[in-house]
């Protein structure tokens, strides 16, 4: 199924110096965020107390968490967790409360509306724990692009790798930005959102570098420019269908997914309108800047063996 009837011929790499400068720009204006106002992070970061508790019949999670709202406890995060009658409850923790009276504490105000609430588990993740694991997370960033850069090097060329790699960070630094500045709470999951939205741009790119490429040995007189504005109007189709049934899904994971589900859908919201703009106007543009050209892409000639006596 094509979007287009016919390829378009839109000049991609004409807008390319006006996009660099919208670029840099924001990328500029995220970092200066992420500095200045920093992350909203979640329970998983910060630490607190968790709970696992039982149900005699399906519970509803907006109700608990507007149970936990009316008796004080305003820090929360509910899940379901296991079966449709289970929750994981996380709270922040209180200076004036051990762990196990805080415990006490919840299910008291839950049993206020419904006896049946059965303690499962409840232990204490520390703020060294939560450090720990947003350490892991931006680790895991860094392994994900270095080895991004190094197969795409392999692959293509590493004019491809390096500008691949620049795109890729540029897109979870923006979504960063963007959670900075609404200081919407950054959790596990959204961490999980950012990483599936760099999967989504790196394939976009891939895309787009794979036509390069195979415009490159096909076409014989064409600059570098008009090559790669060949090659993404040719995926244009393929890009905007991806990226629409993709966002489909994600705006419905973002209405009516929850709570749970909102960095996660957020992050992966923001991360695919920025991967689609990325993959064609920082990722083409920086390769046809560090001057890619045919030569780089046609290999060496095959040795002619010489069979004369």
């Amino acid at each position: 199924m094509e979007f287009f009837k016919n390829i378009p011929h839109i000049d991609f790499m004409g807008q390319r110096k006006i996009t660099a400068v919208i670029s840099i720009s924001v990328f500029i204006i995220s970092v200066t965020l992420l500095f200045m106002k920093g992350l909203n992070f979640g329970l998983d970061f910060t630490g607190g107390t968790q709970l696992e508790l039982r149900y005699d019949k399906p519970v509803d999670v907006d109700s608990v968490n507007e149970q936990l709202a009316a008796a004080g406890f305003s820090s929360t995060k509910v899940t379901q967790y296991g079966a449709v009658n289970d929750i994981l409850l996380k709270i922040a923790n209180k200076e004036d409360m051990t762990e196990d009276e805080l415990g006490h504490k919840v299910l008291e105000a839950l049993r206020a509306n419904q006896e049946n609430v059965e303690l499962l588990r409840i232990e204490f993740v520390g703020a060294e724990v939560g450090a720990q694991l947003a350490e892991q997370g931006a680790l895991a960033v860094l392994v994900a692009l270095f080895a991004t850069m190094i197969y795409i090097a392999m692959r293509f060329e590493y004019r491809f790798g390096i500008s691949a790699a620049i795109a890729l960070l540029h897109d979870p630094i923006l979504i960063l930005g963007i959670f900075a500045y609404y200081q919407i709470e950054f959790d596990l999951a959204t961490l999980a959102g950012i990483l599936a939205a760099i999967g989504y741009s790196l394939n976009d790119t891939i895309v787009v570098f794979d036509r390069v490429r195979e415009n490159f040995r096909k076409v014989r007189k064409s600059s570098a420019v008009e090559i790669m504005n060949m090659s993404i109007n040719q995926t244009l189709s393929r890009t905007i269908m991806t990226s629409a049934t993709t966002l489909l899904v994600v705006v419905a994971l973002f209405l009516f997914g929850g709570d749970s589900l909102h960095g996660f859908s957020t992050a992966l919201l923001i991360g695919i309108l920025i991967g689609t703009y990325s993959s064609i106007y920082v990722a083409g543009a920086l390769a046809v800047a560090f001057g890619l050209s045919k030569a780089d892409l046609m290999g060496a000639p095959k040795k002619l063996a010489d069979d004369m006596p």
